[in-house]
């Protein structure tokens, strides 16, 4: 007995069913992911800081822009970058670089860092991909943080020196340098070197491990120094503000009292140093390498192995910056020739401060880098005043200042 075709077919494919099957058979096989450590060297130069924020150039934009490319992560994880777990251990600001910046993420089992590099600009490398545990948060699961701060050592100079890059730095001067930052040590309130912080609050207390100055060297007949400091944590232009501190003392624009009297509830007048020089050397892991750094499964996060490749990528891309960026525009001679306009004493009048702003036109201001300075004083006393920074965004206006400087010089 032949069947009749109609009655065994229970359910005949409509047009609909065809399609649904046909795009099923074009999806891809689902891509098995793990959880990776992106060791990533970056030159802030040209970026307006390393996150990701939609509409401007950061380093962020660009290393998830060299993913999607190579199809490493999908458009949804390019979009909401939560979707793959996607985490950075340490924020840097505009021009900032890294020699060992570390990203978090789950990416493909067999993801191979050249093919990631094919993609990204020469100043921005992963240096290396490790698997790391479900549970690692490149932020959270960090101990601490190194940052260094390289400028021309004639910034450490006494007043009454000439400044040029004729300077060469003595013996003298290297060991008031180490006196000076010893007093860092230790934890302490960094209220006065940070905005938006309230001397009562308890994140503003902030404990420094390591902080000293490294040995002078010299290239493309500049002198440099370098100055080293760990810390669990940091806040938004501490280390600037550090810095400033440090050179004022160095310098005798200030006393060295300042720094103690800066731990104090009163808002000082302190100021922060230029922006280049700042480098985020290294990320500490040292309980996540205690814990799974030998447990035959997982790597260790020091990456010592590759110490000669971060050398490589500072001489070429991080030094060189620092010295042209300084020989044409004169960041640090323009800021030391304003320095001593602080008082490093406590704000009190804004009557004060509003006449500080309307000086920004007279003759006694050598550049718009002042300018930039005082609004950040008004910036700052708006937080103080009202607990909130004023609708016209004066922080940017003072990048604005900065860059008009620039142009100038």
């Amino acid at each position: 007995m032949v069947s009749d075709p109609i009655i065994n077919q229970k359910h005949p494919l409509s047009e609909d069913d065809e399609n649904i099957v046909t795009k099923k058979l074009c999806i891809e096989p689902r891509v098995k992911r793990k959880k990776c450590a992106i060791l990533l060297a970056y030159s802030g130069l040209g970026y307006l800081g390393l996150q990701r924020n939609k509409g401007v150039k950061t380093v962020e934009e660009e290393l998830l822009l060299a993913l999607k490319s190579k199809n490493l992560i999908t458009d949804e994880g390019f979009e909401q970058i939560q979707t793959m777990q996607f985490q950075r251990a340490a924020r840097t600001d505009k021009g900032v670089s890294a020699l060992r910046q570390i990203i978090s993420l789950l990416l493909p089992e067999d993801v191979d860092k050249q093919v990631i590099n094919t993609a990204l600009p020469e100043q921005i490398r992963v240096l290396d991909i490790r698997r790391v545990t479900k549970g690692f948060n490149s932020k959270n699961s960090c101990d601490g943080r190194t940052y260094s701060y390289t400028c021309p050592t004639f910034a450490f100079a006494p007043a009454e020196t000439t400044i040029d890059f004729s300077y060469r730095i003595d013996a003298t001067v290297i060991d008031r340098i180490n006196e000076v930052v010893k007093s860092f040590l230790g934890c302490h309130n960094y209220h006065n070197y940070t905005s938006k912080k309230k001397p009562g609050d308890p994140s503003a207390q902030r404990y420094m491990v390591s902080f000293y100055c490294d040995k002078p060297f010299e290239k493309d007949g500049v002198e440099l120094i370098s100055l080293y400091v760990r810390g669990q944590s940091f806040m938004l232009h501490q280390i600037r503000k550090m810095v400033g501190v440090i050179i004022a003392i160095c310098r005798g624009v200030a006393k060295h009292d300042v720094i103690e009297r800066a731990w104090q509830p009163d808002r000082l007048d302190l100021p922060i140093a230029p922006g280049l020089g700042l480098v985020l050397e290294e990320v500490h892991y040292d309980k996540y390498n205690g814990k799974f750094g030998n447990d035959g499964m997982h790597e260790r996060l020091d990456f010592v192995e590759l110490n000669d490749q971060v050398s490589e990528f500072r001489a070429k891309y991080i030094l060189p910056t620092i010295i042209k960026v300084e020989k044409e525009e004169s960041s640090m001679q323009l800021w030391l020739e304003q320095l001593p306009l602080h008082t490093f004493e406590v704000r009190t009048e804004h009557r004060h401060l509003r006449t500080d702003v309307n000086e920004i036109n007279s003759p006694g201001l050598a550049s718009l880098q002042a300018a930039a300075e005082l609004i950040e004083k008004e910036e700052q006393h708006a937080i103080d005043t009202n607990g909130e920074v004023p609708p016209d965004n004066l922080s940017t206006l003072a990048d604005a200042a900065q860059a008009m400087s620039s142009e100038k010089n």
